[in-house]
């Protein structure tokens, strides 16, 4: 009776410890989603807008709005992606998930308040607040990406769009960012405002895939060595990496040997090769980069 009871409490705390971790998860997930927010806000409110840039997406319309109305970025963007967000729910359903609603009205509420705090251009010169303002962008949407979650606006559009067209997404949105700034010059008349526009774009996108594509680089190690079980074992139990042995043979030895085989991280390339050198200085190490690796300690298989 008591051998149950004991059973019982533990199945229930290991309950609670799911429960509180997943919960913890959400929090964490949702606090990196908000600091991605505030970065995103900051750099329209503190270089691209001060400095009379448009960028792409709808805070980019937002921005056309405000420089030719003095309607406030904010609330132009929420009342956009409100009216995008009803359509897609019609369309789509609620696919699109809770964490865009999320960020929308977040990132309208930062875009409200720092201009009240932001009066000019934290940099006077352009181009640099093109290029400052595009990384910004690019690692907060990166941020926000990692987690999940979306800034809503042309990425609604593109998810309506590839309801009823075979398109990518990334197409729509690439067609729409060009377009949104190409239309600066109805408000400016200035084809350097259309150049410092894309430069912020191309500078945002590329931010987005370093951040993204950056941390989850991985390599691919073939590494022919005398001693092949003893580097799997110290690479199995020092870089906590599956390692496979492949049967080779050597042309000029015409001996055979086992190839050890290891997929990791880029950044943990440097202890493979350590644990190598510790056990066989004189081994044969090739490595290349892979395009991407799913399944057990890498990327989900979706």
């Amino acid at each position: 009776m008591k051998a149950k009871e004991n059973s019982g409490n533990e199945s229930k705390t290991n309950q609670k410890r799911i429960t509180n971790k997943a919960l913890l998860t959400e929090v964490k997930t949702y606090v990196i989603i908000t600091i991605g927010l505030f970065i995103n806000a900051l750099s329209w409110s503190a270089f691209l807008i001060p400095s009379k840039i448009v960028g792409g997406g709808v805070a980019g319309i937002a921005a056309l709005v405000f420089f030719s109305t003095g309607i406030p970025v904010a609330i132009t963007l929420l009342a956009i992606n409100a009216f995008l967000i009803l359509i897609a729910i019609r369309i789509l359903g609620t696919s699109f998930g809770i964490k865009t609603i999320y960020s929308i009205l977040v990132l309208s509420f930062f875009l409200a308040i720092l201009p009240y705090y932001i009066k000019e251009a934290v940099v006077p010169e352009r181009f640099m607040s093109a290029i400052l303002g595009g990384i910004l962008c690019g690692v907060s949407v990166g941020l926000i990406f990692t987690r999940g979650g979306s800034t809503g606006g042309t990425d609604i559009i593109a998810m309506i769009a590839n309801k009823f067209r075979n398109i990518s997404q990334g197409k729509v949105i690439l067609f729409c960012d060009v377009f949104i700034i190409a239309s600066s010059w109805l408000v400016f008349r200035s084809l350097e405002t259309i150049v410092y526009g894309y430069v912020a774009m191309g500078v945002t996108s590329y931010s987005i895939d370093l951040l993204l594509t950056g941390s989850k680089q991985s390599v691919q190690m073939f590494i022919v060595s005398k001693e092949s079980q003893a580097v799997a074992d110290k690479i199995a139990n020092e870089v906590g990496r599956g390692v496979t042995f492949i049967k080779g043979r050597g042309w000029y030895t015409n001996e055979d040997s086992d190839i050890v085989m290891v997929v990791v991280r880029k950044r943990e390339s440097q202890l493979v090769f350590r644990a190598v050198k510790e056990i066989d200085p004189d081994a044969f190490i090739s490595l290349g980069s892979v395009m991407g690796v799913y399944g057990k300690g890498f990327d989900r298989l979706r």
